[in-house]
């Protein structure tokens, strides 16, 4: 756990700190004592697991769109953070269909001004960018994707991660192959599941809902597998990889997979079997009509990430089940504590690293 006491005293700016991983993230960098800055577009207390923590009174957030460059520039001039983790995104295939020029300009626009706003720094400062285990060229096969596999996407939040992806490449290999003091990594994780996650079109939030209204659960594809993991499997990641960037520049410009090392694939019925041994009220349809296409079959190879960085997963398919429903069983029957209960669950998840 060494590499997580360089956070201490370090100015970290996050950048989507009021949505679920930046959430999590922020909560943990906290108790590693880091000086935490966030930005966030939306200052939203309905139902936000980041306003349910009063992580607001904790922590400065300034709340403007990632697109806008000006802002972005002032912030990162002003605070001079250490690191950067760049989590703002549309992150929804769904609603990639429904708004799809939000979609691109958010995630292609939003990551380019994060490169642009480094580019006067000049004190050394290690940059994680967030993409998606969908920016690879979905051949729906058993095989796990590596690092080096084509990158696409149908769909447009896919594809917006993708061409994500190549402008990273671009700009690490234009401006910042030379400049020693900027270190730059993208990172690839998918279907993180956990406690606070209130989006919609996703399996556990609608489950979670249906559950605490005592309804039935709308399941659209039963069968479809999934890179299922705790959040702080991929935040580990992050934390490591950063840590890594910042004592050396030999990962500059790599990207990383963080994805689960089960044998197994899971499928989403899998999912609510495991949650129904949890609950046992749990109860769901399966709809017949899929309103949008959505890839049955992905999994990451994340050996690159076990080899250099040394990260693995460290909770089994039950354990993150379990974890996840604990929290919302908190939520429910707890909510005032909050933030206690999420750092009792990264205190124990850190017993295992």
């Amino acid at each position: 756990m060494d590499y997580l006491k360089i956070y201490k005293n370090k100015k970290v700016l996050i950048t989507g700190n009021t949505g679920f991983k930046g959430t999590w993230l922020s909560v943990w960098l906290q108790m590693l004592g880091a000086k935490v800055i966030g930005i966030s577009k939306f200052d939203d207390t309905n139902q936000s697991n980041f306003y349910d923590q009063k992580l607001d009174k904790k922590l400065k957030t300034f709340f403007f769109d990632i697109k806008n460059l000006k802002n972005l520039r002032k912030v990162v001039a002003q605070t001079k953070p250490d690191f950067i983790f760049h989590l703002a995104a549309q992150s929804l295939v769904l609603k990639s269909y429904q708004k799809p020029i939000e979609t691109w300009n958010t995630n292609l626009i939003g990551t380019l001004n994060v490169l642009e706003s480094i580019k006067k720094i000049k004190k050394k400062i290690s940059v994680v960018l967030i993409t998606s285990d969908k920016c690879y060229k979905n051949l729906e096969t058993k095989k796990a994707y590596k690092e080096t596999d084509m990158l696409g996407g149908e769909d447009p939040y896919s594809a917006s991660k993708a061409s994500a992806e190549i402008l990273i490449n671009s700009y690490v290999k234009s401006f910042y192959s030379k400049k020693n003091n900027i270190r730059i990594s993208s990172v690839r994780a998918g279907n993180v599941i956990g406690g606070g996650d209130w989006s919609n079109y996703r399996l556990i939030p609608d489950c979670m809902r249906s559950i605490l209204k005592n309804k039935s659960i709308l399941i659209r594809n039963p069968k479809s597998t999934r890179p299922w993991q705790h959040v702080l499997e991929p935040l580990n990641g992050y934390l490591i990889l950063g840590y890594h960037l910042y004592i050396s520049k030999k990962l500059h410009g790599e990207s990383f997979n963080f994805g689960p090392t089960f044998n197994k694939d899971y499928r989403v019925i899998d999912v609510m079997n495991e949650i129904k041994k949890n609950l046992p009220q749990t109860k769901w349809k399966i709809l017949k009509k899929r309103k949008k296409m959505e890839n049955n079959l992905l999994k990451l190879n994340s050996n690159k990430s076990y080899r250099l960085l040394g990260w693995k997963n460290l909770l089994s398919f039950n354990k993150t089940i379990s974890y996840t429903v604990d929290w919302y069983k908190n939520y429910k029957f707890n909510k005032k504590n909050l933030l206690y209960f999420s750092q009792h669950q990264i205190k124990s998840f850190s017993k295992l690293i």
